[in-house]
């Protein structure tokens, strides 16, 4: 993408590819159309009509990098000791408070996105926002209580879903006007009326046209749908129960699949200058997915060894 806005600049003016101009196309709040007066070559002029404040302080980008590291490497020690089975009575009880869509670390989660359009400095949650979101749909999909019936736990997975609904919200609220200045700056042309007036060939949408990811999205339906057949499993009776146990693992299967279509294609769209951290960032979610991989395969492959066991032992009786 990066190349992309490179080889768009060289053909136009130098000074496209100032900071200060990148800045204010990124961080636009409503791009305003006006009437032109060259529709051939010119059919649509925008400029921008106001932008979002200015970011916060380095060490504010500093303590949701640190927040955000923090859950990832508690989620990452909580598949491993899943999978290799040590310590798993004591992670039990308190894994739920330590992983990201926990009734801990959402809301403060919820806190950073909804304030994210100013973190923009250190750690850019326009570029680092859906690995964020993706890591708390993934921690949901992933832990599961079982099919305990306490209401405790439907209150937990409802107030799950609220959360990521609402993160999903504040998250379009930070990458659509990014998107917006991205495709606005990458596909038009600057008439010279003023440093963010614009002439384009087609219309601009909210979210632009080069990058389709948007965190109210079938992915994160496909989270909730998991969820709340979650909660119809704590609460219905044992004749239903079997039916919506498969619909549940079906949703979450769809989920894991459509994270992974997520990430796979958000590595393919970041810009060059901050591909390293993308790359850490959705690569660290595409690892969790294949840990959780690795544990439902080792759990079948135990399933059916202690079943093959049980077999031996009752043939040998007779």
């Amino acid at each position: 993408m990066n190349a992309l806005l490179h080889r768009r600049n060289r053909a136009f003016q130098p000074e496209w590819a100032s900071e200060d101009i990148q800045a204010t196309f990124f961080k636009c709040a409503r791009w305003q159309v006006e009437d032109t007066l060259d529709p051939v070559n010119c059919p649509y002029h925008y400029y921008c009509d106001s932008t979002y404040p200015g970011n916060h302080p380095p060490y504010v980008d500093v303590l949701v990098f640190l927040f955000t590291a923090a859950m990832y490497l508690a989620t990452l020690v909580i598949m491993v000791e899943d999978i290799s089975r040590r310590g798993r009575t004591h992670l039990s009880k308190s894994k739920r408070f330590l992983h990201p869509s926990g009734p801990v670390s959402l809301p403060l989660i919820l806190l950073a996105l909804a304030k994210g359009y100013r973190i923009n400095t250190v750690f850019p949650l326009s570029c680092i926002g859906p690995a964020i979101l993706q890591l708390v749909q993934v921690s949901a999909l992933t832990f599961d209580d079982g099919i305990d019936r306490e209401a405790r736990h439907a209150f937990f997975e409802a107030s799950t879903i609220s959360g990521i609904l609402h993160a999903s919200l504040y998250l379009d609220s930070i990458i659509l006007p990014y998107y917006t200045g991205l495709d606005a700056l990458v596909s038009s042309t600057f008439s010279g009326e003023c440093p963010s007036c614009v002439c384009r060939r087609e219309v601009l949408v909210v979210g632009g046209r080069l990058i389709r990811y948007r965190g109210l999205s079938v992915t994160t339906f496909s989270v909730v749908g998991a969820l709340f057949s979650r909660i119809l499993c704590r609460v219905t009776r044992e004749g239903w129960r079997s039916k919506i146990m498969s619909i549940k693992a079906l949703l979450e299967s769809l989920g894991l699949v459509l994270i992974t279509m997520d990430c796979i294609y958000l590595l393919r769209k970041s810009s060059e200058q901050s591909l390293l951290r993308i790359a850490a960032a959705f690569g660290g979610v595409l690892v969790l997915i294949c840990l959780h991989m690795i544990k439902k395969v080792s759990a079948q492959i135990t399933q059916r060894l202690s079943a093959h066991e049980h077999r031996g032992q009752d043939s040998c009786r007779f």
